[in-house]
């Protein structure tokens, strides 16, 4: 099986739901800050945890999305908690 990049899905919801899941990730990040709670990443498969105050801060920044000559998974995923 050939891996494809899921914007050349036949599928239009599924060529979508990378751009939703940006979009729902950036809201965790705006509720969080609003709200003073942390939210929860996988980095490098690892779970962390993310406090409102360093997302004020700035100081967690997501990886940049994939493109053209980047190789492999970004290592930061959104997990639900």
């Amino acid at each position: 099986m050939t891996k494809r990049d899921i914007s050349e899905a036949g599928n239009p919801d599924l060529r979508g739901s990378m751009a939703a899941m940006r979009r729902a990730a950036q809201m965790a990040r705006d509720v969080a800050i609003q709200t003073d709670t942390g939210i929860v990443v996988a980095v490098d498969g690892k779970p962390r945890r993310v406090t409102a105050k360093e997302l004020r801060a700035g100081q967690f920044q997501v990886e940049p999305e994939q493109g053209p000559g980047r190789a492999g998974p970004s290592p930061v995923q959104f997990c639900a908690v």
